[in-house]
């Protein structure tokens, strides 16, 4: 048995994320946990709400609620949510939370006695209108090097130029629209990083099974114009982590949080001590996954994210546990995907473009996202939900493959032998034939699940389908069953064996369709159909079971025409 630690990018706090925030991170990770528990495996997986920053205090003002509580209730709804997509997180922590204050602090101490912090005073955008210092990125105003006129202050949207807020011509405060802005000095705290390249590099160079799409992006920041840089770890916010040196208060840092860039993969890890902490459990219980002194040598530790979090995650993040020289567990392997357009543009959450996950599941179950999102997975390049191609996807692999098989066998034996798998017959060459064309195509499945290509794997499971319905189609048991019912009474027996095959198979990918098969073969064995023979066989004659209901409605023309319509333009 292996144990595999999984951890999904956390979601931010302010708002409900959209269907390309879900496949970008926690949908494939909930895949690759559920897929490592159905074989035996031992799994951690953990994820979070990120709740510090600026974007947290503006959300928190724009509901009218102090932060602290605006913060609780979304971790609420986005918790409520998870639920909803059947994400099987372990634990699903905040970043606010008491064991994430007490180890970003512990990690801040550490790097400051190796040496790898230091102080700056530096020239900072103060907003007189708005009474603070303004973050980089809410300052806009017109990009020197493309024009646009809503540039950031930390990058043009447009034409990507990395930018400083004094680049910007006429800028202004994004969070009031002022133009009275003034250059203040302000003391913060950098992690050293660039003290840290050689040691990066060459960890990055060891993880030869990574995605290209992964380590290009470290090497680009790690090697392009001036290479890594120094990172500030410090804010002037009233929202966050207060400043200190482990548990030492630290001069000159009165006021300051940790910069939330910081502080949110350290959740990573205190997350697994709030589990820990809400289930009774003592701490040797959540060190043995992150402390490599304390029993995680063992451990496989696996992160899911979109591109956008790479860089975090292959160099901060890294530089923050290297640095402290704690036995703490590196990732092994960081699963990267593109982004997922919608309908011709971009998702959007800042815009309300797109569909979001709460109105998702207002339309239709789980699954039915699961599924098209899953198996059209951003991985090797960006790609693009449409209504069309949702509904088609739908129709044709859940509704006319899946579903179809389900009803027509069930349906059949329920009016021929009755609510239970019939005796008489054995299996023949055709059942034979089947058997070892499964076995071929379980092995590919393996192989590519373990390997995190999404993608691949759904295409590798709905061949898997379709084999039942082509063995279905050509053993045509109704006809037979006229003429030689013993022979189809072992076809049909084969077909209902097939259904359970195909629930635990099916299970990391649509969870709640596979509980209803389950559900409706009155069977509870999820045990893994390694032998393809032996699980052909796991119903045996004389169990009973039910008709389950529809397992996928077809989406209608109508349907989705209004869905279209729907969601054209913004959410309230």
């Amino acid at each position: 048995m292996e144990r595999i630690l999984i951890t999904s990018a956390i979601p931010y706090i302010n708002g409900i994320k959209h269907l390309g925030n879900l496949v970008g991170s926690q949908l494939p990770a909930d895949l690759y946990a559920r897929y490592q528990r159905g074989r035996g495996n031992e799994v951690m997986f953990l994820c979070a709400t990120d709740e510090h920053g600026t974007p947290a205090e503006l959300a928190a003002a724009k509901a009218g609620k102090p932060v602290a509580e605006y913060c609780a209730e979304m971790h609420e709804v986005q918790a409520e949510i998870a639920k909803g997509f059947c994400l099987s997180f372990d634990h699903f922590g905040r970043s606010s939370s008491p064991q994430n204050h007490a180890l970003t602090q512990h990690f801040a101490g550490k790097l400051a006695e190796a040496g790898l912090i230091r102080e700056v005073v530096e020239k900072q955008v103060y907003s007189n209108a708005d009474g603070r210092f303004l973050p980089d990125r809410y300052i806009e105003g017109t990009c020197p090097n493309c024009g646009f006129e809503k540039a950031r202050g930390d990058q043009c949207e447009e034409c990507t130029k990395q930018l400083d807020p004094t680049d910007l011509i006429n800028p202004r405060s994004a969070i009031s629209g002022s133009t009275d802005l003034e250059v203040r000095e302000t003391k913060h705290l950098y992690l050293c990083q660039s003290a840290m390249k050689d040691q990066l590099d060459a960890w990055i160079d060891s993880k030869a099974d990574w995605p290209v799409l992964t380590t290009s992006i470290a090497k680009k920041w790690l090697h392009d114009g001036d290479g890594l840089q120094d990172r500030g770890i410090t804010r002037d916010l009233d929202w966050g982590i207060p400043v200190k040196k482990g548990e030492e208060d630290w001069p000159g840092m009165e006021g300051k949080v940790f910069y939330v860039w910081f502080d949110a993969p350290i959740e990573y890890i205190a997350c697994a001590k709030e589990w820990a902490d809400a289930h009774g459990k003592a701490d040797a219980d959540w060190e043995r996954w992150w402390r490599t002194d304390k029993g995680a040598e063992d451990v496989k530790y696996v992160q899911f994210m979109g591109k956008d979090n790479v860089p975090f995650h292959t160099l901060s993040f890294p530089a923050t546990i290297l640095g402290s020289g704690e036995p703490w567990k590196l990732v092994d392997h960081l699963k990267s995907f593109n982004y997922l357009n919608y309908d011709g543009g971009q998702f959007s959450t800042s815009q309300g473009r797109g569909v979001f996950m709460d109105q998702a599941l207002e339309i239709l179950p789980a699954d039915y996202w699961r599924w098209w999102l899953l198996s059209h997975a951003p991985e090797s390049s960006d790609s693009e939900f449409t209504w069309e191609n949702f509904q088609q996807s739908v129709n044709k692999d859940l509704a006319d493959v899946l579903g179809n098989f389900v009803s027509r066998i069930t349906k059949f034996c329920r009016s021929k032998f009755g609510e239970e798998v019939p005796t008489g017959g054995e299996y023949g060459e055709q059942e034979l034939a089947l058997i070892e064309e499964l076995t071929t195509r379980l092995r590919a499945y393996e192989q590519h699940m373990e390997a995190m290509e999404v993608r691949k794997s759904a295409q590798e499971l709905r061949a898997i389908w379709v084999a039942g319905n082509e063995y279905l189609q050509s053993a045509a048991p109704w006809s037979v069953f006229k003429e030689d019912p013993e022979r189809a009474a072992a076809q049909v027996r084969l077909g209902l064996n097939l259904i359970r095959f195909y629930a635990v198979l099916s299970a990391p990918f649509i969870p709640q369709a596979s509980a209803t098969l389950m559900a409706a073969l009155n069977s509870s064995d999820m045990g893994w159909p390694t032998d393809v023979a032996a699980a052909l066989s796991a119903l045996p004659a004389g169990h009973g079971f039910t008709v389950p209901e529809v397992l996928f409605a077809k989406i209608a023309d109508e349907q989705r025409e209004d869905w279209q319509e729907r969601f054209s333009g913004t959410r309230d």
